[in-house]
Parts: C-alpha cells; structure tokens; sequence
C-alpha cells in the first residue's frame, strides 16, 4: 500500500505540474489588458524532476532490503519538502513565479519591472493539490521509515541457488550427478529443473 501511495503521491504533483497554476492580468497599455495562463511548468519547473525521482523511488522501494527502505524512506520525506517548497513558493508569490511567463509575453526583465508590469495574479486549485501531494509525499516517507523492518523479505526468486555434490546412497560418497540420477529423481516427482 505504501508503494502505491508513493506511486499517487508522485502522480498528484505531476499532474499538478502540467496544469494551469495563476491567470495573470497585465496593466492595461491603453486599449487592451492582457491575460496570461501560467502552468506549473514555468510556476515550479523543477516539480517535475522531483516527481518523476518519487516514481523512481517506488520502484526501487520493491525491491529493497530493510536499511535500503528506510534510506528510500528518508530520500520520500525529502522530495516531498522540495515539492512543498516549490509550490509554496508560487502559492505565496504568484507573481515571481510567473516572471518567466510574463518577460517571454512582454520582453520585461528583472523581478521590479515585471511586478509593475502585473496588475494581478490569481491562483487555481492546482498550485495547492501540489502542496498537498508533497505533505502525502512527505507522510508516506515517514510511514515507510517507520515499517520497513515488517515488510516482506525478498522471495527465492531473488536468492542464489547452491549445488551439492550427489551422494551415493550404498556408501554416503561423494559422486557426479548424470542423467540416470535426473531420470530416477523424477520417478520420484523432483524436478531437476529446481
């Protein structure tokens, strides 16, 4: 379950990312205001890094040994505080966070010039799902550092298989195995297979 929940997590801020974040109004120049729809993709460009290394992070997470889980654990609660960071930081200035959008729409540069150049900004939901995803992120990774030691241990499938030499049943020696021996071990339902 906690895999899975590391899988959404990471799949809420990725698609929080694609979405619109902000509608920014441009001061009027005289005849017409302009609006500007800012995506995530300018808002928080690095959210995408981070969710697309939690959707990594689950798949290794399927695989690893206790000190590993907790490791991948502590690495979950970390991408989470960086996707709150970066939402949070469009959240609370909507206008620094569409910069980008507004200098590519007006050719004004530079943090003062573009705040001018903005007569407001409004949020849409998707700035917060993303907050929230990185809380789940940051939630999950606690849980797994907290369970790692009552996950399931890895199966046979993972672990290496040792030959023993064939004993001879009359005298209890040592002797190579042929194919008489494969042959009678399936008479008596072994597979020779595993």
């Amino acid at each position: 379950m906690l895999v899975l929940a590391v899988i959404v997590a990471s799949g809420i801020a990725l698609l929080a990312w694609t979405q619109v974040w902000a509608t920014v109004r441009l001061a009027a120049d005289g005849t017409t205001q302009q609006v500007l729809d800012v995506t995530g993709s300018i808002a928080a460009p690095g959210l995408t890094a981070l969710a697309l290394a939690g959707l990594a992070l689950a798949g290794a997470l399927t695989i690893a040994g206790v000190v590993i889980r907790v490791i991948l654990g502590i690495l979950e609660m970390l991408l989470g505080v960086s996707v709150i960071l970066s939402a949070a930081l469009a959240v609370f200035d909507p206008v620094r966070a569409s910069t980008a959008a507004v200098t590519a729409a007006t050719g004004i540069a530079g943090t003062d010039s573009t705040r001018a150049a903005v007569s407001s900004a409004a949020l849409t939901f998707w700035p917060f799902l993303a907050l929230a995803a990185g809380v789940l992120m940051v939630l999950v990774g606690l849980l797994v550092c907290l369970t790692a030691r009552r996950w399931p241990g890895p199966t046979k499938r993972y672990n290496t298989t040792r030959f023993e030499p064939v004993t001879d049943p009359g005298t209890g020696a040592s002797r190579p195995r042929d194919a008489v021996d494969d042959w009678d071990g399936l008479t008596r339902g072994d597979d020779p297979t595993a």
